[in-house]
């Protein structure tokens, strides 16, 4: 099952051809449904508060979407946890493709990033992309792993989410042997010197991040 959860972004800064992509299932959250019937594809699963939408926008998405998951505007989670929640409890082997997730506020933008850290996703963490045009975020475990090159993307970046255990680079621009990093780090603007690069470390999360100028 491949997913597309569509967030409430600027479409402008969506991948280029997202919508050309074989998802089989479209989830909107909050004004992400409504780009969904505006781009004219099936909206599946409607999920948010749907605060930034007007009433007969809302109205229009409730009809429109095969599934409405209403929650109320205070909350613990955001839009896009119960979008995941919902995804990942019916479609727990899932491929998620997260956009529409970045480019406006940061507080947003950090909620989005962290997911793949929180309990309950981490299972999951490397069944979540998250994407923009200019950047493609994928998460992964402690272990070892070969990372492809995505044609489009020019540069590499490895950010510790947590504290991350001997940590080791290969087969890229800048490489590091069993480094320990303490604290949340982002090693940024690495760079393929092949179609693939390796990475191994022994605990921790990472946030592998391809992207262009």
């Amino acid at each position: 099952m491949n997913i597309l959860l569509v967030a409430g972004g600027d479409p402008q800064l969506w991948p280029v051809d997202i919508m050309s992509q074989p998802f089989d299932f479209f989830v909107g959250i909050d004004r992400g449904a409504l780009f969904l019937v505006q781009q004219k594809k099936e909206l599946n699963f409607a999920v948010g508060d749907f605060d930034s939408l007007t009433l007969a926008e809302k109205e229009l998405v409730i009809q429109k979407a095969d599934e409405v998951l209403t929650a109320a505007a205070e909350k613990d989670d955001t839009d896009t946890q119960l979008a995941l929640v919902s995804v990942f409890s019916k479609y727990p082997k899932a491929k998620v493709t997260l956009i529409g997730a970045s480019g406006g506020r940061l507080d947003h933008l950090l909620a989005n990033i962290w997911l793949g850290v929180e309990p309950r996703f981490v299972p999951f963490m490397q069944q979540i992309t998250l994407c923009d045009r200019q950047n493609s975020l994928s998460y992964l475990p402690a272990g070892k792993h070969v990372v492809k090159k995505i044609s489009t993307m020019k540069y590499l970046a490895y950010c510790c989410l947590t504290p991350v255990s001997k940590l080791t680079l290969a087969k890229s621009k800048y490489t590091l042997d069993e480094v320990d990093v303490l604290q949340p780090t982002s090693y940024a603007s690495n760079e393929f010197v092949t179609e693939a690069a390796e990475i191994c470390f022994t605990s921790g999360i990472i946030a592998v991040i391809q992207s262009r100028d």
